[in-house]
Parts: structure tokens; sequence; C-alpha cells
């Protein structure tokens, strides 16, 4: 962890146009025009190139497709990882996919876990298996996507696994006040710090996000909070609060054992 740097993390609370790839990309691009500071990671909302949709077949995409090479041009011209969830079709299989995508144009992927059964994305999507952890000028960075952060065993940090976990979400109004309650709480119980970054605006359903999108410390404090409208920011978060957190209160040795 001694090799761990500071980060720079920019989160781009969005107003998402309905199954319209044309006009998120293109609203991405030019709010990011503005971006005024390097940051070493951009995070978008959960199907940033669509908005939360289950209409797969009209707008899924390949690996090899529009969104991606997006990422690609983006995260190089700005010399960053770009990161957030859109929806991609394999093998006959659609997934709600969060793409790690780094300036060199390689990338790793995670598969949402937790299908969101009300909004039957369980019934068109094909649920993540595994978690993965990456790296980020030695921060271990775990990556989820909305509807996971109410499950707390597969969020869990069991032996330090990370030291950064990020939500990318769609999460409606109606329901932010359990985002508020639940992001804080698994920065606290993980001794970890933890993201989300959340949309704005009215879906195709009718559905309104307030966005609320934040960083929360180990200790629970408030590094960044943003309710309503489109937000673009960017702030540091550093190892010595990280360790010391850990280092003062060594809660995370007590914590129950066990493997799914």
């Amino acid at each position: 962890m001694g090799d761990m740097e500071p980060i720079k993390i920019t989160v781009f609370q969005a107003y998402l146009f309905w199954e319209n790839v044309e006009k998120n990309l293109n609203n991405l691009s030019l709010r990011l025009s503005g971006l005024k500071e390097k940051t070493d990671l951009i995070l978008l909302p959960e199907m940033f190139n669509t908005g939360f949709t289950t209409h797969v077949e009209k707008c899924a995409e390949t690996m090899n497709g529009r969104t991606m090479h997006w990422m690609y041009e983006h995260a190089k011209a700005y010399g960053c990882v770009v990161a957030g969830s859109l929806i991609i079709e394999e093998d006959g299989h659609y997934y709600n996919r969060f793409v790690w995508m780094s300036p060199d144009g390689s990338f790793v992927h995670y598969d949402k876990r937790h299908l969101f059964g009300m909004a039957n994305e369980d019934k068109v999507f094909t649920p993540g298996k595994s978690r993965i952890v990456l790296e980020l000028k030695g921060w271990k960075v775990c990556p989820m996507i909305c509807y996971d952060l109410r499950f707390p065993v597969w969020s869990r940090n069991l032996g330090g696994a990370y030291d950064l976990l990020v939500y990318t979400a769609s999460w409606p109004d109606k329901r932010s006040a359990h985002w508020r309650a639940l992001i804080p709480a698994r920065a606290i119980e993980n001794q970890a710090y933890v993201i989300g970054v959340n949309r704005v605006g009215y879906d195709g359903n009718e559905i309104y996000y307030s966005g609320g999108s934040m960083c929360i410390s180990p200790m629970g404090d408030v590094v960044y909070y943003k309710p309503e409208d489109e937000d673009l920011y960017t702030f540091t978060i550093h190892p010595a609060e990280l360790l010391k957190a850990r280092e003062n209160f060594p809660f995370l040795k007590d914590a129950d054992h066990f493997s799914m």
C-alpha cells in the first residue's frame, strides 16, 4: 500500500437522453471538453449511452461497437481511465456491463450481478458471476452497478480486497433515501472510499432521477455530494486518509469470515 498515490476522480452526473446513443455521446463529449484539469478517472452513470432500459434489441452494442470506440477515444484524449456501464450483446446474451477503459485501449469489465426484478432487468439480462478488482495508481478499485448497492455480502471488503468501491447507477429519486443511507454505510463498514455516480432527469418511463452522486471517506465523511442538476466535478482522494482510518480503527480484522 506504500506505493499508493493520490488519485483525481471526475464524476459526471449526466442528464441522459432516452435510448439515444448519438445525443448522449455528443452531450458527454461536449461537457467533457470543459474539463479544466488533468484527471485519472472519469466515472459515468449506468447505461450512460442509452439511459436505463430493458429494450435490449434496440439498445445493445457489441464490444467492438460505437460506444466502446467512444470510450477509447476519450480515454486516449484525456489520458485517463473512462468507466461506466452499457448494454452489451455477446454470444446471444445481454449484459449490463461496466467497462473500465484505459488510455492505451486495453479494458476490463464487470457484469452486473444483481439484476433489478422490479424493472424486469432479470428477464432480459444475464447476471455476472464474479467480482473484479482493478488497479489505479496503487489503489485497488472494485466496480459495482446500481442495485448491487443493496447487497452488502457481495460488496464486502474481505481481507482488504479493495480501497475504493465504485457504484455506477440509475437510481430513481423516489428511493433516494436508500441511496443516501447505503453508500455511507458501505464506506464505513468496508473501511474504503465509496463513490456513487448517478444520472439526472426523466427517462422514457417518466421515472425521475435526482442525482445525489457522492464520494464518502472510510470514516464516513462527505468528500463530494451533488443532488439535482447535471454536474461534472473533479476531486482528489488521498491514501493517507485511508491508511489512517484502517490503522486507528482496525475493524476489518474482526469481520465475519464467509465464502460465497
